[in-house]
């Protein structure tokens, strides 16, 4: 198998990148594209702490990250070669993590956070993407997701966004901005306007790689 063509795709929280994502997937089967997420390479932590401490725990930092398991398995995938990997829960302990079976695919997408910071993994990135919002529009999606997906409390999140997400966003990402292929900016809430940006990387793309 030849090197994938490697999609990197940061963003913030709130940005819209899990949307994003989701309307890229559709444009290709399972067996040309291939997501690696950043998401499921949190050190395991939940179990050793009370409620509390996880609601001061900062999850908005690389060192949360095991990025060495990252790095290899992209590493293993550009080699060929199918990766298991169990699904990060978001520190519920009532959900049963999933097994997931990555494939190697002529595609790879490789989204997170710190994609850009961990400079291995960025520099086997052949498209950077990024997504961005304004902040406040970013804020109100998060406290929606936070508050009614996984029962966080308003004063938590509002502690978070301050202490933990928007500092990370600042020193870890948007220093890399400029070094990005595509910069898209994401403020509206209309699918429409996401569905036609990855239309055209996706039709792009398979004239590009998948002929």
């Amino acid at each position: 198998m030849n090197k994938p063509f490697i999609i990197g795709i940061a963003g913030g929280t709130g940005s819209g990148k899990t949307f994003f994502l989701r309307c890229f997937l559709k444009y290709f089967t399972d067996t040309e594209v291939c997501l690696v997420s950043q998401d499921d390479y949190y050190f395991p932590v939940a179990h050793k702490m009370t409620k509390e401490e996880n609601t001061l725990y900062n999850f908005d930092l690389p060192s949360t990250i095991d990025h060495l398991s990252f790095e290899n398995d992209i590493a293993r995938l550009m080699n060929g070669e199918t990766i298991l990997k169990k699904e990060y829960t978001f520190n519920n302990p009532d959900i049963v993590p999933k097994t997931l079976e990555i494939k190697p695919a002529p595609i790879m997408i490789v989204e997170g956070l710190f994609i850009l910071h961990f400079r291995k993994i960025a520099s086997t990135l052949d498209l950077k993407i990024f997504i961005e919002a304004d902040d406040d529009v970013a804020l109100q999606r998060r406290l929606k997701r936070d508050l009614t997906e996984r029962g966080y409390s308003h004063d938590d999140v509002m502690y978070r966004w301050v202490n933990h997400v928007a500092p990370a966003y600042n020193e870890y990402l948007l220093p890399y901005k400029n070094e990005c292929d595509q910069v898209i900016t994401n403020n509206s809430n209309e699918a429409k306007d996401i569905i036609c940006v990855t239309e055209a990387i996706s039709k792009e793309l398979r004239k590009k790689v998948l002929i």
